[in-house]
């Protein structure tokens, strides 16, 4: 039974040779007990629950409803009525990148950025002293926590150490170029971090992509790059470029990223060094079903080795503007019934991550308040510039006051809560008391963040 406003529902995705397909022995019956019953999953369950049963095509709206309840249930039973979000603030440092990911339509290739070059392009590095003042100037409107994902950038390095082997390097394979070569010296990824670590501020960057450049031509450990960044002021690592954690389907739309078992050692090792991890999926463009549970398997086994996933975000490929789109390898990308299923799903396969998010700047307000009753509990952050999801043609907005906050998650009867970063530390707003402004960060005394008509 396919969704009418959702005609893709019995389209089946992945269509490219994987060997991984949406097809179990298990019932969908079965699986979806399990899930109610509050037992650990397997990949077979999982799919089940994600295609409303793989006994038929498309996505049967009446068993969807019966996953989003037992989700919704088991949100309340692990969380309770809560729905947190941080007050923070995106920096990217740079958009030069030559990885070449086709869902991608951030980066920049980054010989346009080179002093020779006089192609005019839309992309930007800043310097670490530019960072300290975004950084500085967010801290005194309240933020928490800066979030920094950017584009693997030749001239980038891990500290004088490594830019030293790499200058003296006679390897030809290590997209690696002095910075002397581009109008803007993006500095080391220490000294970005350093800038970045100012006034008690919780520092949120570097991926297992981003740590995979800081040790390119070295034979370093990842837990000796990622004690360099702690050491730097680094507190906790993002959980992205995972995009789909098998690699048949990175083959296809990043191939010239790191394959998932070296994603997952990356983390690990974020982990054995005392970080805090998030974690995330990007799904809806090539991969199914199989391959998204089989994502959620890897992750869930990465909990039970670290313990250090803090939250698990599930982001919807925003197809508009990206390779993928623009060479027709994918037509949209996922329906409102599989964002639903996509939250739902998570929330019952990922036994021991206790949050799942909510991302308003994928799925918008309306939306992004209606997965809130599909297993999630967190909405995201403020969010005061981001660029990636724009760049790729998103259509939701970059920044969130508090009072919104306050406004839509009273709406639908649940209670909000500002967060840090790690959930450690929380408070309770009480919506008649305004004006709402952020008061966990260094520098926050409440004022409002930002006005929820600005802009």
């Amino acid at each position: 039974m396919a969704d009418a406003a959702n005609p893709r529902t019995n389209v089946p995705r992945g269509e490219f040779g994987f060997d991984h397909r949406p097809e179990t022995d298990q019932a969908f019956e079965n699986a979806l007990a399990k899930a109610r019953d509050g037992d650990r999953l397997s990949v077979a369950d999982g799919v089940e629950l994600l295609a409303t049963g793989t006994d038929r095509a498309g996505i049967d709206l009446r068993r969807k409803e019966l996953v989003l309840e037992a989700a919704d249930r088991r949100r309340a039973e692990v969380v309770g009525d809560e729905v947190t979000f941080v007050a923070n603030l995106n920096n990217n440092v740079t958009t030069a990148c030559n990885t070449g990911c086709l869902f991608c339509n951030f980066k920049d290739r980054s010989e346009q950025f080179r002093t020779e070059n006089d192609e005019s392009h839309g992309g930007f590095t800043k310097t670490p002293a530019q960072s300290r003042e975004i950084v500085d100037n967010a801290l005194d409107r309240g933020i928490y926590e800066v979030c920094s994902v950017s584009g693997l950038h030749p001239a980038f390095a891990l500290d004088d150490e490594h830019r030293e082997l790499l200058e003296t390097s006679d390897r030809g394979d290590l997209n690696y170029r002095p910075p002397a070569e581009y109008d803007v010296d993006p500095g080391t990824y220490c000294e970005q971090i350093r800038a970045m670590d100012a006034g008690g501020v919780h520092v949120h960057s570097m991926t297992p992509e981003e740590a995979y450049h800081a040790r390119r031509g070295t034979d370093w450990s990842y837990e000796a790059v990622y004690g360099r960044l702690q050491e730097a002021g680094l507190d906790s690592v993002p959980g992205t470029a995972a995009e789909i954690l098998v690699d048949e389907v990175r083959d296809v739309i990043c191939p010239g990223k790191i394959g998932s078992a070296e994603w997952v050692e990356a983390m690990e090792a974020a982990a054995t060094v005392g970080l805090d991890l998030t974690s995330t999926i990007m799904y809806g463009h090539v991969e199914n079903e199989a391959h998204r549970v089989r994502h959620l398997q890897r992750v869930r086994e990465l909990q039970d080795r670290t313990g250090a996933i803090t939250e698990f975000v599930p982001l919807s490929f925003v197809h508009r503007n990206t390779p993928l789109y623009e060479r027709g390898m994918v037509e949209d990308g996922a329906t409102t019934d599989e964002d639903e299923l996509m939250i739902a799903v998570s929330r019952l396969f990922l036994d021991n991550v206790d949050h799942v998010q909510s991302s308003w700047v994928k799925y918008g307000d309306e939306q992004g308040l209606k997965m809130l009753s599909c297993g999630a509990d967190d909405f995201m952050g403020t969010i005061l510039s981001e660029e990636i999801t724009k760049r790729a043609g998103g259509e939701f907005g970059q920044y969130r006051s508090v009072s919104e906050y306050v406004e839509m998650v009273e709406a639908v009867g649940r209670v909000p809560v500002e967060r840090s970063t790690d959930y450690r530390t929380r408070r309770r707003i009480d919506p008649d008391d305004p004006p709402h402004g952020p008061r966990l960060g260094p520098r926050a005394d409440g004022t409002p963040l930002v006005e929820a008509d600005a802009g």
